[in-house]
């Protein structure tokens, strides 16, 4: 009970939470810039990914000592006392294969440059020794370990694999008091549901986590937008207050540009249903509610969440064997021909060698054209991709083939380059294990360890049946009201990868756009649209609230990024081929 006279105590103010690090290898500067820019609470860093788990697997093999990104380590001996100075907290997730060697590193760093910070990292995810045929297998943990850390006084947390949106869940669980499973503040209940403030937190950890994605990086319909805005696109912030809705800025001055779009964009991406799991919570995605507040300046509402899978992603890396490619120069006419030639001329040499590669693919890219005014646009490429276990099969068998043909094959023979000893190439593939087969551990500035319960609350995750869809546009009323063009015209699309399947999200901005396009766009039409997916599953999923669909082509990437597939390894340009392609679109639509 409270006294008399007496009231609630008012709510936490909200959280400003920035990002500086959508991938290892992103702009150096920028947490410098997001320190001076404005003023923060706690900046993040997202450094993993499906392929850096591999390439940090390869380095820790030459150097067990390694195995995180050395870039976050560069960046703080330039920032760690700016930080310090305003006082900035900072979570990432660079100790990548070792969290614990980057934490010493952290705390070294620190001593060096005589500034006092508490140094703490999340353990746990590292479940290799489970799976001795990879090279890395880790858990996507949660954000509690976080924020047991940031409670305990944490000014710096890093982590392995964690969900790249429980950088965000994380600070946010610990600054306003969340219990674990997303319960309500100790401090009073709330009318806000159990889950939803952690699902809020996990949208807005998902906006942000691919840094300049949301601020008119990589976004369709740039060309609407001045050039000079998108020069230099800051990085993006989230106000996120206790309720778990936020606003989605950037600092003040800097470029880009935050609206609907382009958060629409980055929540399309790299997701598939309308659940979207993670180890805290669930959070679905057809409840969320977009407004446009001001100049830069997106709401995030209506998010509502659910209890967590009872199982975690674990994502294992191994090495799958040799890759090589030769790219063979076609130049003016007969260009099919001369790639017939060759092609036969090269397999019968590789079917004649001692060893022929297990798997090898041919793409033609007809990049010429007629009456050229210079000779590389007067040329096309054939590539050629093989794979084998065996290093010297894709190496010196390729080599020698390719080689032996200068001469003797079709006039203008030349190559980009010659063929190289071939190089390793990994595998991604996911697998799943209960949350309490996980040791979860906070370990503290001082070396306390505290352990991080499991969640006790799941619930199985299951496709959610198709949401009505919205009475289409009327018929044309008569011959010329549609018009042949590029779908890009009226829709926007974000595409990913995830394993061996791709995401590709489809969006439009009116709501007779949409009328037509939840229509119009199936997936026999998808196929239709990308040759490429006719043969494959494709996935389709509508999300109304944001206009959107979302599509998953299993299978098209193969054994995932690291394995070097198709042309595109990751999927990231899917979506711009798809608005490239023509289909018949209302004229009113134009």
């Amino acid at each position: 009970m409270t006294e008399a006279g007496s009231g609630p105590s008012p709510a936490p103010r909200p959280l400003r939470i920035g990002n500086a690090s959508g991938f290892y290898g992103d702009r150096f500067d920028a947490m410098r810039e997001m320190l001076t820019g404005g003023p923060l609470d706690v900046l993040t860093g997202d450094y993993l990914a499906e392929l850096t788990m591999l390439i940090l697997g390869r380095d820790r093999l030459k150097n067990p000592a390694g195995g995180y990104a050395r870039t976050f380590l560069r960046q703080l001996e330039e920032c760690l006392g700016l930080a310090h100075e305003k006082g900035v907290r900072i979570v990432a997730n660079a100790g990548g294969l070792n969290p614990a060697g980057l934490a010493d590193a952290v705390r070294e760093l620190a001593q060096r440059l005589g500034i006092p910070a508490r140094v703490a990292h999340v353990e746990g995810d590292d479940l290799t020794a489970r799976h001795p045929k990879s090279l890395a297998a880790h858990a996507y943990l949660g954000g509690e370990g976080i924020a047991t850390c940031l409670r305990e006084g944490a000014d710096i947390v890093v982590t392995g694999r964690v969900t790249d949106a429980a950088l965000v869940t994380g600070p946010a669980a610990a600054h306003f008091g969340w219990a674990p499973g997303g319960g309500p503040p100790a401090r009073a209940q709330s009318s806000v549901g159990e889950y939803d403030r952690l699902a809020g937190a996990v949208v807005a950890g998902h906006v942000l986590e691919c840094g300049t994605q949301a601020t008119g990086g990589n976004y369709a319909f740039f060309a609407e937008h001045d050039p000079e805005r998108l020069h230099h696109p800051g990085f993006p912030v989230a106000e996120i207050h206790e309720d778990g809705t936020s606003v989605i800025t950037k600092h003040d001055g800097t470029g880009g540009v935050v609206d609907l779009g382009t958060v629409t964009a980055q929540l399309l991406y790299e997701t598939s249903g309308a659940r979207y799991a993670g180890p805290d919570v669930t959070a679905r995605l057809d409840s969320v509610r977009l407004t446009q507040e001001g100049p830069d300046r997106v709401r995030i509402d209506g998010v509502h969440g659910e209890a967590p899978p009872p199982t975690l992603k674990v994502g294992l890396n191994r090495l799958g064997g040799f890759r090589n490619e030769v790219v063979f120069v076609l130049t003016g006419l007969d260009i099919e021909k001369k790639a017939a030639l060759v092609r036969a001329q090269l397999e019968t040499a590789l079917m004649s060698a001692k060893s022929r590669p297990a798997d090898a693919r041919w793409e033609l890219s007809r990049t010429d054209h007629p009456d050229a005014p210079t000779e590389e646009t007067a040329s096309a490429l054939l590539r050629l991709v093989v794979r084998d276990p065996d290093q010297d099969t894709v190496g010196r068998t390729l080599s020698g083939a390719a080689v032996e043909l200068a001469l003797g094959s079709y006039p203008g023979f030349h190559v980009l380059a010659p063929p190289g000893k071939g190089a390793p190439y990994g595998v991604f593939e996911d697998v799943y294990v209960p949350h309490g087969d996980v040791d979860h551990m906070a370990v503290l500035h001082d070396g306390h360890r505290i352990h991080v319960m499991p969640a006790q609350d799941t619930r199985v995750l299951e496709p959610l049946p198709e949401p009505p869809l919205p009475d289409p546009l009327p018929e044309p009323p008569a011959p010329g009201a549609t018009r042949r063009a590029p779908l890009g015209l009226v829709a926007g699309a974000r595409s990913g990868d995830k394993g061996g399947n791709a995401n590709v999200g489809v969006w439009v901005r009116t709501d007779d756009a949409w009328r037509w396009l939840a229509h119009t766009l199936t997936t026999d039409r998808f196929r239709e649209l990308l040759p490429e997916t006719a043969d494959l599953t494709v996935v389709r999923h509508v999300l109304p609230n944001l206009r959107a669909l979302n599509f998953v082509v299993v299978g098209v990437l193969g054994e995932g990024v690291a394995a070097q597939h198709r042309f595109d390894p990751q999927a990231k340009a899917l979506g711009e081929w798809l608005r490239s392609r023509h289909l018949d679109i209302p004229e009113v639509l134009l």
